[in-house]
């Protein structure tokens, strides 16, 4: 299957409201995700191992880190051959306005496609966890003869207030679409479970100018979802594509959208099976990273067992020194210091953090560049947290980048 015919967008500017603080000085797509990766990476990843290589990235909200990222980490493709990954802003070309919505952002983008002339466009979001080798879906949409091909994965029927919603008929045509509904349309015959759209797209490059042409100037938010889908979908062939049913992956897709999403979607990762594999060498996940020495665990000998260097369930970056404390089911980043009698129970630590001594953490996220003094407590009595950091009705502690704390 030819698939260098193939231009892929993904979606990137988003502002990420929900996942404050940590969206505060990053975009979305941009915030730290894993230990080692950004959210972007793996949208990125999925391009690479499905063989697309022609890329744009559409950037917008505090895009620096990302647009850095985006250049030093992914400078593999070769444009002497046609291949290539780039970052554009909003241009302005079509108006005076910033990107508007999903939709908007290819429209104002139609110059590209008129000057590349790809037979195909595939839209993604930026901003999911999750792997699929995009061929499939490319593969779907040619054999059914669709127009327009939107990618679907099965959720629990009480996620739908989070997610797009897509209304499909038993021969597997969109019929309709809802933007976070309380009462959803379910699978058919599955009362249980929901389609949520996956933010993926696909159809021919003169399908998507055609639609984009004819909705522009009469939608409010331009958005594809809410404002594209219920406008084509009794006027072109709109199928689904299936995540769960027909890929080798398809067990797992995770919008990380709030802070608890985040949250859980980085606990997965420690789980003794984990459902989404990070060490898959079949399907790697590419990155950027700093050039740090390796992990290690520091003990040296004493008598007192608490001052053991330990760390138990727990993934461990490059750079981190487990120095006389414990870490317990948690994702540390790069360049993390854990120093004597302190406990971190439950936590993503982003890198450069430096947890003093005697200090105990659990069940909270710490961003970039902050240092807790000795003796502090936090997840252990969230009245106080809330005093001085953000905290989610479930319990989950933030505190921001480069947080002073005294």
């Amino acid at each position: 299957m030819n698939i260098s015919n193939v231009v892929t967008f993904i979606m990137a500017g988003g502002r990420g409201k929900r996942l404050l603080p940590l969206t505060r000085d990053r975009a979305k797509p941009a915030v730290p995700f894993g230990g080692v990766y950004r959210i972007i990476d793996f949208s990125l990843s999925n391009c690479l191992n499905s063989g697309l290589n022609r890329i744009h990235v559409l950037i917008q909200y505090r895009s620096i880190s990302l647009d850095r990222h985006i250049r030093l980490g992914w400078n593999i493709f070769d444009p002497r051959v046609g291949n290539y990954i780039d970052a554009v802003p909003a241009q302005h070309r079509v108006g005076e306005s910033w990107y508007k919505g999903t939709a908007d952002a290819i429209y104002q983008n139609i110059y590209i496609i008129d000057s590349e002339k790809p037979d195909y466009i595939l839209i993604l979001a930026g901003d999911h966890i999750y792997k699929m080798d995009y061929r499939n879906m490319i593969r779907f949409h040619k054999e059914k003869n669709s127009d327009f091909t939107i990618g679907v994965v099965r959720m629990p029927i009480d996620k739908s207030s989070q997610l797009g919603v897509c209304e499909v008929n038993r021969g597997g045509r969109l019929v309709g679409f809802q933007e976070k509904p309380q009462n959803p349309k379910t699978v058919p015959g599955d009362n249980k479970r929901i389609y949520a759209s996956m933010g993926i797209y696909f159809a021919s490059s003169s399908m998507i100018k055609k639609i984009l042409c004819e909705q522009s100037g009469s939608l409010s938010h331009y958005d594809f979802g809410r404002d594209i889908m219920p406008a084509i979908c009794n006027k072109y062939k709109v199928l689904v594509y299936d995540f769960n049913k027909h890929e080798r992956y398809g067990t797992y897709w995770r919008d990380i959208g709030t802070i608890d999403a985040y949250y859980e979607a980085n606990m997965d990762l420690i789980q003794v099976t984990p459902t989404f594999n990070l060490y898959d060498q079949e399907w790697p996940i590419r990155t950027l990273q700093g050039q740090f020495p390796p992990a290690k665990t520091v003990y040296d000998g004493s008598w007192d067992p608490s001052r053991k260097g330990t760390a138990i369930q727990s993934l461990l970056s490059n750079g981190v020194i487990v120095s006389g404390g414990k870490v317990v089911s948690s994702v540390l980043s790069a360049n993390v210091r854990i120093n004597s009698f302190s406990l971190v129970e439950d936590c993503v630590l982003m890198e450069g953090v430096d947890i003093g001594r005697y200090a105990k953490i659990r069940r909270a996220i710490i961003d970039k560049d902050v240092k807790i003094p000795q003796h502090m407590q936090i997840g252990y009595n969230l009245q106080e947290d809330k005093k001085r950091f953000f905290v989610t009705d479930s319990g989950i502690v933030v505190v921001a980048k480069g947080e002073k704390i005294t």
